[in-house]
């Protein structure tokens, strides 16, 4: 898959421009194993990167004319390095552009480049798409370049591209992940701080399958920021009553439950959920290092019914797909993936039997709600990287 997209892109760039391409660059998508909605509650999260990419092939322009190709779409979108770059109607070419205005104020050489990408990453399921666009971006740049700038700060770049260029207020889970990605290797991050650890990911017999409900509902950006509103209030009144009380990394299950009737019923759903699953990561990191897949999905089947029924952040597809995968037995654990109302869940399946899960699942959906499921197998893959051609 990972070798016919390079070629696929590749092809394209020689076809349009009559040369081949200087640099090959791959950017990958990510997954969040556990630990949903606790990055901005001061929580630890455990992406990692996936076999799923972004191929850029790029080559250096002898003048200051930019060319961007984004083949899947079939667009183009040329300028100059040398203007101003502000915000246009396409949003594909903001996550580039936005990418590149940073670079110009840390001394961007004002060179042109022409690109050409394509990408085996699914629009709109919930794998970051545009942190690898972003991401890939500043990392072709800074290759080609030699710019120096660290893993770090690519991802921070990438994250400001999105705040700014395509006005959506992401955390950084998204760009980290999608950089700082290794082979089999999960990554234990806190979102504040950016401190990180890696943690082996061997899945055995299982496989990490997602099943792409193909839906997205509207609340999401309105629900997101309703979450946010009544967990810092849970907080606050947790603070009030827990002077010791930082931040919901120090605060227990047992001070949620002894402020039942102090909290509304809602706050007090929200602050549950928050608290059981920071206190869910270690635990599922401590499944993995064991290779106790079994424990790492009931931890994850236990996140997806705290953020259905806690945080309410789930929808009837949603919560139709993880029930019906936990009602196959060679189905470990299940749950929603990413921020809510619609995208993709990911699943732990035995492996000889994934084919068949698939096969029962995309008929059941298609009968409850008439949309053709989407399933990916997926591996635990490394970050940004260059190809060598």
């Amino acid at each position: 898959m990972k070798k016919k997209l390079i070629q696929y892109t590749t092809k394209n760039f020689e076809k349009l421009f009559q040369k081949k391409p200087e640099y090959i660059f791959l950017s990958p998508g990510r997954i969040n194993i556990i630990g949903e909605h606790v990055d901005y509650n001061d929580g630890f999260v455990l992406p990692a990167a996936i076999n799923k990419y972004i191929c850029f092939a790029i080559s250096e322009n002898e003048n200051s004319e930019c060319v961007l190709v984004a083949k899947d779409l079939n667009e183009a979108y040329s300028f100059n390095i040398k203007d101003q770059l502000q915000p246009v109607e396409k949003m594909w070419v903001n996550y580039i552009i936005g990418v590149l205005h940073q670079l110009k104020e840390k001394g961007l050489p004002e060179k042109g480049f022409t690109i050409v990408f394509s990408s085996t990453i699914p629009m709109g399921a919930g794998l970051s798409s545009s942190a690898a666009l972003e991401c890939g971006m500043a990392y072709a740049m800074n290759k080609m370049f030699h710019l120096k700038l660290s893993k770090e700060e690519i991802a921070r770049i990438g994250q400001k591209a999105e705040h700014t260029f395509a006005g959506v207020n992401c955390g950084i889970m998204d760009q980290f992940a999608s950089v700082f990605g290794k082979k089999n290797k999960v990554i234990k991050l806190d979102c504040t701080t950016l401190a990180y650890e890696y943690h082996k990911a061997d899945f055995k017999e299982y496989q990490l399958v997602l099943f792409d409900s193909c839906v997205k509902h509207t609340h999401l950006t309105s629900g997101y920021n309703d979450r946010r509103n009544e967990v810092e209030q849970g907080l606050a009144i947790i603070k009030a009553n827990y002077p010791e009380v930082t931040s919901f990394r120090n605060c227990t299950e047992k001070m949620v439950l002894s402020l039942k009737n102090t909290l509304s019923e809602i706050i007090f759903n929200r602050c549950l959920f928050v608290v059981q699953e920071i206190e869910r990561v270690p635990l599922a990191i401590k499944a993995l290092s064991n290779g106790n897949i079994n424990q790492l999905g009931e931890l994850m089947t236990k996140t997806h019914y705290g953020l259905s029924e806690l945080y309410e952040v789930s929808c009837p597809e949603m919560d139709f797909l993880v029930t019906e995968a936990l009602g196959e037995a060679e189905v470990v654990g299940a749950r929603m993936m990413g921020g809510g109302f619609g995208g993709c869940t990911i699943n732990v399946v035995k492996k000889e039997t994934t084919d068949n899960v698939i096969q029962k699942l995309t008929k059941a959906y298609k009968i409850k709600y008439n949309i053709d499921l989407k399933a990916y197998k997926i591996k635990i893959a490394k970050g940004t990287s260059t190809y060598g051609i």
